[in-house]
């Protein structure tokens, strides 16, 4: 099975502010940005699309004419919980000390841990392999295509921060 994992377009979100299940707007180059992700689509084909249900997926899977997308709340980005549209700045010193200590087991306030939002990916990608679909696309965040490399063994856990997903970015796996 073919999946193509594609990150969202950028966000209109001031830098150093933390966010992951929040609902957040999109940049003003959405159309630029969404043009290229297109174009970069069109000799592809899918049997079947998943999205984020978050609108900064659902408005580029729009606008890229998938019209019968099914939304999923497990390919949603991590839980920052009372974390969430906060300032890093703002946030409890000793909490983000201990995030950063330990950010695979540590969830933050009210929010889910790596360990947590892993578990719910792959429980998504457990279920589409035993899909009768041969070429799926998924439209999400870095968190969750970062997972897809650990789940297929591309990174370790441990690495998994480290490399860069950018926005708009495609990427192609064999799952």
């Amino acid at each position: 099975m073919k999946l193509t994992a594609i990150r969202h377009t950028s966000v209109d979100v001031p830098p150093g502010v933390c966010y992951g299940f929040s609902d957040v707007p999109l940049n003003k180059s959405f159309e630029t940005e969404a043009q290229i992700v297109k174009q970069n689509l069109n000799n592809y084909t899918f049997d079947k699309i998943y999205s984020s249900p978050l609108s900064r997926c659902t408005s580029l899977a729009d606008y890229c004419g998938f019209t019968n997308y099914e939304l999923d709340s497990r390919i949603k980005e991590l839980n920052f919980g009372n974390w969430e549209m906060r300032s890093w700045m703002e946030i409890d010193k000793n909490e983000a000390q201990a995030w950063f200590a330990d950010w695979f087991n540590y969830p933050a306030q009210n929010g889910e841990s790596y360990a947590i939002m892993q578990k719910r990916v792959y429980n998504f990608l457990n279920d589409i392999k035993l899909c009768n679909h041969t070429n799926i696309c998924l439209i999400s965040h870095a968190g969750v295509i970062r997972l897809i490399h650990v789940y297929l063994g591309l990174c370790p856990i441990n690495e998994s921060f480290e490399f860069a997903v950018e926005y708009g970015q495609i990427f192609h796996f064999d799952l």
